[in-house]
């Protein structure tokens, strides 16, 4: 098993910038591909951006792409979430998600993965 704890949402401008992260435990953060996932009040949980074990892949919703940029560290049991230019409509939990078996073609789907965090909220005012 792995446990995800997320931090670093908050209030922000449009325009501004956040950088989330996710802190994992248990067994080997390596083996687990990685993904952001956002959920807003009345709307269903959906699929922000996804990152291959070794970190050499990574996959956007076409709403954050050129915005947003995921990363991980390895060594560090950590993955990040960049979030530049902001916009009202980015305001959600963000929720990261770890599976070890993932293949690329499923990363967006979000019923796919067995591990989830408690979430972090994020605010973009206009």
């Amino acid at each position: 098993q792995v446990q995800l704890v997320e931090s670093g949402g908050g209030l922000v401008q449009a325009g501004g910038s956040l950088r989330l992260s996710c802190a994992a435990s248990g067994r080997t953060f390596s083996s687990y591909v990685m993904g952001w996932f956002r959920q807003a009040p009345g709307k269903e949980r959906e699929f922000v951006a996804a990152i291959t074990r070794a970190g050499g892949g990574s996959y956007y919703a076409d709403s954050v792409k050129g915005r947003f940029t995921i990363s991980r560290d390895n060594a560090k049991n950590t993955m990040f979430l960049q979030m530049n230019n902001l916009k009202p409509e980015d305001t959600a939990v963000y929720y990261c998600a770890a599976d070890p078996t993932l293949a690329a073609a499923t990363m967006r789907f979000h019923t796919r993965y067995d591990y989830w965090g408690q979430g972090t909220q994020v605010t973009v005012s206009s």
